[in-house]
């Protein structure tokens, strides 16, 4: 990326982390991705050539650091000091952005990958029984990564794209756009689950605490703003 020939900070910073898909790699990092095969499962649309990319000029600037990881093969990429202190930009993008950018999603922004990383991220496991709960959540629509599974022990959170071979305690079938909207807050799960456009079936426990349980955006609370006046400002 060109510099803007300025010593302005907000055009240093814009150097810095402007480049296409380089705030998704540090919301990942902010949200505890650490490992390369995890940030491709999260940002599945990005080549493993620009990742490996922006995750070297992170650390060339200072805001990662790349470390073997102790006993295994491989690395893993951790925050500094400097890359820490990114945080409230990214919450406050992340604000914006559900509350002016939340806008009617077309066809080709509902990843499935990045939505079931989600949900490995944001179930809320306290209120799921102890021991070891196994979910599976089927997209109709979908022939490529239709079935998904999620195998939770206590805090733990597995995700699988391949059936791990347990007894499912709860079978989970909508479509990736419903779930997206009840992700973003914009439809209750309660009301999904009665209307059908969620279905689930299997321990009544399960079912009847869905809404309790279920992985949502950690923004969700944000309201809209009026899009109308957003329209007109854009015009």
């Amino acid at each position: 990326m060109a510099g803007y020939g300025q010593f302005c900070p907000v055009a240093k910073v814009t150097e810095i982390v402007g480049e296409k898909w380089t705030l998704l790699v540090l919301r990942e990092l902010l949200l505890g991705t650490t490992r390369f095969n995890d940030f491709q499962r999260a940002m599945s649309r990005m080549s493993p050539t620009l990742l490996a990319k922006r995750l070297r000029h992170l650390e060339e600037v200072g805001i990662v650091i790349r470390k073997r990881i102790s006993g295994q093969r491989g690395h893993e990429y951790r925050l500094t000091a400097a890359g820490k202190e990114l945080a409230p930009l990214v919450e406050i993008l992340a604000v914006w952005g559900m509350r002016w950018a939340r806008s009617q999603l077309s066809d080709d922004e509902l990843d499935v990958e990045f939505l079931m990383r989600e949900q490995q991220r944001q179930l809320r496991t306290e209120h799921l029984p102890d021991g070891e709960t196994v979910i599976c959540l089927i997209f109709d629509e979908l022939t490529k990564h239709k079935t998904w599974w999620l195998l939770v022990n206590d805090d733990v959170v597995d995700l699988c794209t391949e059936d791990p071979g347990k007894d499912v305690d709860l079978y989970v079938n909508s479509n990736v756009r419903t779930i997206v909207e009840v992700w973003e807050g914009d439809l209750d799960m309660r009301k999904a689950l009665r209307n059908g456009s969620v279905k689930a079936h299997g321990l009544r426990h399960l079912v009847r605490t869905m809404p309790d349980w279920f992985g949502v955006c950690l923004y969700k609370e944000v309201r809209r703003g009026d899009q109308e006046l957003m329209q007109q400002i854009a015009d």
